[in-house]
């Protein structure tokens, strides 16, 4: 059960890794098929992850266990599910699936939001499906609903 792991900041060297987190990311209901991986290549969901690091608002943490990245969460302003504005950075986590439950997605975030609030953010928000676990990882973390739609909640926290 004690996993030994560490989180730090992600070296640009690592960022195509993010595709693969992305798809990681995506929420499939029980007893649906997973998605095709390319749907990583439609506009929606390549705005996580196109030129990341370009922007001066792209920051991006991993978790690191066995020697490799298990798990990453990652944020940029961008006009997705989870936009509330322009100054608001939207949130990104995922972690492979062995390693959920575990504890190293609520350390992800917590070294990610404490990044956030040095470099001067005022909260951070996303967009998460009503049925996904991770509803309680981001309540645990002090994230709010600020919106309550039909799928999915729009959840804020301020840093």
């Amino acid at each position: 059960e004690n996993m030994q792991y560490k989180i730090r900041k992600m070296t640009e060297e690592e960022y195509p890794l993010l595709e693969d987190f992305l798809y990681e990311s995506l929420f499939v209901p029980q007893g649906k098929p997973p998605f095709p991986r390319s749907i990583l290549q439609t506009p929606e969901m390549q705005m996580y992850i196109a030129d990341f690091g370009s922007s001066e608002h792209d920051a991006a943490f991993a978790a690191e266990a066995n020697g490799k990245i298990v798990g990453a969460a990652w944020v940029r302003i961008m006009e997705d599910y989870g936009h509330i504005d322009d100054e608001t950075p939207s949130l990104a986590i995922a972690l492979y699936k062995e390693y959920r439950g575990m504890g190293i997605g609520t350390a992800l975030l917590q070294e990610l939001l404490a990044f956030l609030k040095v470099q001067g953010y005022s909260r951070v928000s996303l967009s998460v499906q009503k049925a996904n676990q991770a509803v309680n990882l981001y309540r645990r973390a002090g994230f709010e609903v600020y919106l309550d739609r039909e799928e999915d909640y729009v959840m804020a926290v301020s840093l």
